[in-house]
């Protein structure tokens, strides 16, 4: 991880902000973190955002602690068979030699009647400690697995990490799960409140008052549902244990009249903080749960994801920043941002040309070329084929595209729209579309920097945020994005360049239009096109800088939840 600047100060933004007299101690749940590359505990975009929180709260000073999952075989390693498909093959992680440290306290947890140990390693992000819990046979490897594998991986997380943190005498007064995936630590939580003596419905209130749930998704993927059966066998215990009948505990996870259980209703019923990440997606949600009465979840707001930018804007960059006297881990209201606009342009384009050429070297591209970037998740909704819809009319622009992504193993459409994509660059669109394989945090710090213009293409509203076209924005990579997500949000015509999103055809051609009649043709005018790198970074890297998130975390939901728990 970068070295922080401002972990050599005495003084932090916490403790001149919040800290005085307060005891405040937030742990944060996520299924996944994205803290570096060689610790395969992510997969994409969450662990990655998760990985970046945590960082960024280091830098704040946060009293936080993170709480996620040991995966043995990490996430599969992505490699191409002569026919383009995808191969997924794990590897096994060894937490010693990785620098993991055991911690010398473990717990059990109860699942259907079977006592399973938990082992507690930690690993330190910064000053914030990263709490990484194994269970043998079940940690195995990053969202694998059948339905029950999964709940008892959550359980895990949720129970267990409530147990361990009370085992490494951690009393936190704000609990963060981010993502529904860790919502049974409320029923956990619940379950200890009761055996102090509180009544069950207090517990409940107790619980909700502080804790805070971070929905990331529209995407069925990310608001996962357990067949009652399988909650009631596994849940069911702990749920009496706190008070909750059968059909109390099957109530708090029911919506829009489905059979099953859902872990967001649990948590946003469990939840008196809830927030999307992104404004469009604070909507998006709002329409999504409105189904669950007011009255008996928490309203949903939304806090716009950010990236760290220590661990994104390409060395290079971020020492001209630096030596411009812009402070890339101080608050955004204090980093000295306005001094991006007195930027030499011709210093710029010096930097910007040598991250193309990085990029050009492990690609074999043309680093004169105008290079559009595309990397991220191969799920359909995304559009990774929107671009070659049309491919003599993509081939006659003096243009190249790098591709890279990840399909989940059991996603046979998102295998075979990667398939596609492989032979078309290894076919018709060869030396002038490159797929680069096993995209990881390493690759993603040579590729994003290192292309010109940065395309989103997902189908509108499902991308919530869209954090790739932040990574691109702080370097000065200009967006070319479907209005969604994030983007919705940061589009001006000063730096980028936006499609509507209203269908594959009227997309497909307002994308084509742009790149013939706007993108091209700026691109060869060198002035133009670095004025607007200036822009984006000058305007972009403040608003979306991770530590901008976290204060407004601290600032909305944190503090008032720390307060309830008094």
């Amino acid at each position: 991880m970068p070295t922080s600047e401002t972990e050599t100060h005495a003084t932090t933004w916490w403790s001149e902000s919040h800290g005085a007299g307060r005891d405040m101690l937030v742990a944060y749940f996520s299924m996944e973190f994205g803290v570096d590359a060689r610790l395969p505990i992510y997969s994409g975009g969450l662990g990655v955002l998760a990985g970046d929180y945590l960082k960024a709260a280091s830098e704040l000073g946060l009293p936080l602690v993170g709480v996620g999952l040991l995966y043995r075989q990490g996430y599969f390693r992505q490699s191409l068979d002569r026919t383009g498909r995808q191969v997924e093959a794990h590897e096994g992680f060894d937490p010693v030699a990785f620098g993991l440290a055991r911690e010398p306290v473990a717990v059990q947890v109860d699942l259907a009647g079977a006592p399973v140990d938990v082992t507690i390693w930690r690993h330190d992000v910064g000053s914030v400690p990263l709490y990484l819990l194994e269970a043998e046979g079940i940690t195995d490897g990053l969202y694998g697995g059948d339905r029950e594998h999964r709940i008892r991986q959550e359980l895990i997380l949720g129970i267990g990490g409530v147990r361990a943190l009370d085992a490494l005498g951690l009393d936190p007064s704000v609990y963060h799960v981010n993502e529904g995936h860790a919502a049974f630590l409320s029923i956990e939580r619940a379950r200890r409140f009761v055996e102090r003596g509180l009544a069950p419905s207090a517990a409940l209130a107790q619980v909700a008052a502080t804790s805070v749930f971070t929905t990331h998704t529209p995407v069925p993927a990310g608001n996962e549902v357990f067949a009652d059966e399988l909650v009631l066998r596994y849940v069911g215990a702990p749920a009496e244990q706190a008070g909750i009948s059968a059909d109390e505990l099957l109530a708090l996870g029911r919506s829009n009249g489905a059979a099953n259980f859902g872990l967001t209703p649990l948590a946003l019923r469990l939840s008196a903080h809830a927030n999307g990440v992104s404004e469009l997606h604070g909507e998006v949600a709002r329409r999504m749960w409105a189904s669950l009465p007011a009255g008996e979840r928490a309203p949903i707001g939304h806090v716009t994801n950010g990236v760290h930018l220590g661990t994104w804007i390409a060395p290079e960059l971020a020492s001209v920043l630096r030596d411009a006297g812009i402070r890339l881990d101080a608050p955004p209201a204090v980093g000295g941002w306005e001094a991006v606009r007195d930027l030499d342009l011709d210093v710029l384009r010096t930097v910007r040309a040598a991250l193309r050429e990085r990029l050009a070297a492990r690609t074999g591209l043309d680093p004169s070329l105008l290079t559009i970037g595309f990397a991220r998740r191969f799920a359909t909704y995304k559009r990774a084929s929107l671009v070659f819809s049309d491919l003599e009319r993509l081939l006659a622009l003096p243009v190249q595209i790098v591709v890279a992504g990840k399909a989940h193993p059991q996603d046979a459409a998102g295998k075979d729209l990667l398939q596609e994509v492989v032979e078309l660059s290894r076919g018709a669109a060869r030396g002038r579309v490159v797929f680069l394989e096993g995209y990881d945090m390493d690759l993603a710090r040579t590729l994003i920097p290192g292309c010109d213009v940065w395309l989103n293409t997902p189908l509108r509203p499902y991308e919530a945020s869209g954090t790739s076209g932040m990574k691109a924005a702080v370097n000065g990579v200009l967006n070319l994005s479907v209005l969604d997500g994030w983007w919705a949000e940061a589009y001006d015509p000063a730096y980028g360049w936006a499609i509507e999103g209203v269908s594959d055809e009227a997309d497909a051609a307002e994308l084509y239009d742009l790149l013939a009649t706007d993108v091209v043709p700026r691109f060869a005018a060198r002035d133009d096109w670095a004025a607007m790198m200036r822009a984006s970074i000058a305007e972009l890297a403040p608003r979306f800088s991770m530590l901008r998130a976290v204060i407004e975390y601290t600032d909305r939901y944190y503090v008032p939840a720390d307060a309830s728990s008094r």
